[in-house]
């Protein structure tokens, strides 16, 4: 029913002028499903006071809650056409009021970490492009069809709602900011290894990737309702900076069991580092954060190192926001560990002598679908040295692609020798600093090369089969005729 629902919708949103993208049709499915849940979450914590006596405070006052302007339902249960809005009454009605109302929210909200603030954060950050009132009340039929009130209900729904982001993350240059391959996120986590208790940061947070997983791979385990309690509230952080971003990952994270991410919508680069307290640092940081972007003058000027290159920013923060002994998993492009210039050998050396870099995990091409340049995932602990770095290059034996994407098989063997760092063929061990041996490059405190050169052979050049070829050829022509089959409907 949800596959149907979702594949529902998107049929809908082709037909709407003012979507045309894949990022426009998650952002738009993203604010319905939103009040939609919050609607389940209010009737929900109703039901409970009426139980125990209690008279419950509504979020919405009522002309503005899902039941009243989207889906009034008659004495059956089922949508009262009488009273339910639809047509230009609709569309006046949500941009109009419902909008103003919502973002109005942000000013009354005791502070940045309740629904009431997050509501007022998404409402004034995005618009409705649903510019057909009859195309948003057959969208709003849809939705109200779908139920996210039991764990297995939220499970495939978030499950879903992932696949929306990867199709996004592959519509094209600006979706992939938002998305890291899964299997990648979880291959971070499972050698992280996070615990209860400890506080996880991700100051690029995009689609609340990293977080969601953290929260998954937490919570398979025995826990207290206390335990519970702190994985609510306590234990997951971000800031993203962008309206669109911030607003799937609240929706991410509400869908995957947090009820009130802790997300903030800021430049996370705009905090200066001279002012960072122990109080405001983490033990656990998982990021990818965007490079190749450019900051302003002002904002290099919050950093030690200074530089335009976002991603070097980037690292930059999350040294300082690491607490002592914290760990830290964070992707980067590869050229960081040789580029020549100041900035890229004065960041290699604030790395080495102030955190143990203990794992460089090389990526192979393809691993994030449309970006034009290779990443490595640096693993590194806070507080004392780098003396010795294991190194794996991931090798899945077969191009990646679009057909052919990274899954959790490829990253096994990485995942189980991390644990004690053996040699194998696609892994080995490089001793850093004054102890190392001439002969080794990472020995070299001239410009602290950290380059992947892999002493059982280098890196195999993967040539394609005719066959895999063909089989992409094949799949993205179907896709092509679909997309054109859409098309010709509308005419």
């Amino acid at each position: 029913m949800f596959k149907q629902a979702f594949r529902n919708i998107d049929d809908v949103l082709w037909k709407e002028a003012g979507c045309t993208t894949e990022l426009d049709y998650t952002e738009q499915t993203s604010w319905l499903l939103f009040l939609k849940y919050l609607d389940g979450l209010e009737q929900d914590k109703a039901t409970e006071a009426a139980l125990e006596g209690r008279k419950y405070s509504f979020i919405l006052d009522a002309p503005y809650r899902w039941e009243s302007w989207a889906a009034p339902k008659d004495s059956q249960g089922k949508l009262d056409h009488n009273r339910a809005l639809t047509g230009d009454d609709l569309r006046e009605f949500v941009d109009r009021k419902l909008f103003p109302y919502l973002h109005a929210f942000k000013q009354k909200a005791a502070g940045s970490n309740t629904i009431e603030y997050k509501i007022g954060e998404i409402f004034g950050e995005i618009k409705n492009k649903i510019h057909s009132g009859y195309n948003l009340r057959e969208i709003i039929d849809h939705i109200d069809e779908l139920q996210f009130r039991s764990q297995a209900e939220k499970h495939e729904l978030s499950a879903l709602y992932e696949e929306k982001i990867k199709r996004m993350g592959n519509a094209g240059r600006n979706g992939g900011e938002y998305y890291t391959p899964r299997p990648l996120i979880r291959a971070m986590v499972q050698v992280i290894r996070p615990r209860i208790g400890e506080r996880i940061y991700d100051g690029a947070c995009g689609s609340a990737g990293f977080l969601c997983e953290a929260f998954d791979y937490l919570k398979a385990g025995k826990l207290t309702t206390a335990d519970l309690k702190t994985l609510q509230e306590r234990t997951f952080y971000g800031i993203e900076k962008k309206s669109l971003a911030y607003v799937i990952a609240i929706m991410n994270m509400i869908l995957h069991g947090v009820e009130t991410p802790n997300i903030v919508h800021a430049n996370t680069l705009a905090l200066n580092l001279a002012d960072v307290q122990d109080s405001q640092r983490f033990e656990v940081i998982l990021a990818n954060p965007p490079f190749g972007g450019k900051e302003r003058k002002e904002v290099q000027q919050n950093f030690p190192i200074r530089t335009g290159e976002t991603a070097f920013l980037f690292l930059q923060h999350f040294i300082k926001l690491l607490k002592a002994g914290g760990r830290a998993a964070v992707v980067i492009k590869n050229t960081f560990l040789s580029n020549t210039d100041n900035a890229s050998v004065s960041l290699r050396k604030l790395l080495l002598e102030s955190c143990n870099l203990q794992t460089i995990l090389d990526c192979p091409g393809g691993t994030f679908q449309g970006a034009g340049v290779k990443t490595v995932v640096l693993f590194f602990e806070k507080g004392a040295p780098t003396r010795s770095i294991w190194y794996y290059q991931l090798d899945p034996g077969r191009n990646l692609g679009k057909t052919n994407p990274l899954n959790d098989a490829d990253l096994a063997e990485f995942v189980e020798l991390q644990k004690t760092c053996a040699d194998s063929p696609k892994s080995w061990n490089v001793k850093v600093g004054p102890s190392a041996s001439s002969g080794e490059a990472t020995g070299d405190t001239a410009n602290y090369d950290l380059s992947v050169k892999n002493p059982n052979g280098g890196e195999a050049v993967a040539h394609r089969s005719p066959q895999d070829i063909l089989d992409e050829i094949a799949a993205l022509d179907t896709e092509s005729a679909d997309v054109l089959a859409k098309i010709r409907a509308l005419l």
